[in-house]
């Protein structure tokens, strides 16, 4: 068993946890929207000095929450968990965001039958999406999709299908099926990640430091200021 620090920063919530022998032994998460820059370093510090302050060993590998998502916010994550890595000489853990969201949705349910679609808000009407069984396996590879009532027809035709995440909002009104179910407060938190982490560091399935990027799905389109726009 290791000792990982985790790192989400995909969408508004930031969160980090740290886990030792598969248990999260500290937790710390912000709702209040994209204050990453500012707080992922202090809720890192904190969680470093609780494990000196509380006997522990420096982590032996750090994960990181890696996409899609918001594109700063992932930025961000991972260039602390890169520099963490290096500095420390331990292995980066990648751990796929939607894979992180249906592994909260199935515990949260109660791991029902039926299948689970992790959607994250990629603004106006499109989400990030994949879709996973029960048992956490890929069912549909991750897309992205303008939501309409089309939208995951040929597997709600066959049965339950759970919508969560923050793109699922979207699609309450649009996905009209009595087979379509949405879970509240499906959130990608790090304190989640632990038995992927732990899977993966057992594995020795770690990242190269020097190429890894995030999975973005999506470039990042800069957009000119309002004020810009103005002439002010």
């Amino acid at each position: 068993m290791a000792c990982i620090l985790h790192l989400e920063t995909s969408t508004s919530v930031c969160s980090v946890a740290l886990s030792e022998n598969g248990h999260v032994v500290f937790e710390k998460a912000s709702y209040e929207g994209l204050s990453h820059a500012a707080l992922l370093g202090v809720f890192t510090e904190e969680a470093i000095a609780f494990a000196h302050t509380g006997g522990g060993r420096r982590p032996d590998a750090v994960a990181i929450s890696s996409g899609p998502g918001s594109y700063t916010g992932l930025r961000i994550g991972t260039s602390l968990a890169k520099g963490l890595c290096m500095g420390w000489g331990v292995p980066l853990i990648a751990v796929p965001t939607l894979k992180l969201m249906a592994w909260r949705a199935i515990r949260h349910t109660g791991e029902k039958d039926g299948l689970y679609c992790a959607m994250l808000d990629a603004r106006r009407m499109e989400v990030y999406a994949a879709i996973y069984d029960v048992r956490l396996q890929t069912v549909r590879e991750t897309w992205a999709e303008i939501v309409t009532p089309e939208t995951c027809r040929s597997f709600l035709d066959r049965g339950t299908v759970y919508f969560f995440g923050n793109g699922a909002e979207k699609c309450r009104t649009i996905i009209t099926s009595g087979y379509a179910l949405f879970p509240e407060n499906v959130y990608p938190l790090a304190a989640d990640m632990t038995v992927l982490a732990e899977t993966a560091f057992q594995e020795q399935a770690f990242e190269d430091l020097a190429y890894f990027e995030p999975f973005y799905l999506k470039g990042f389109i800069a957009t000119t200021p309002k004020n810009k726009v103005l002439g002010t």
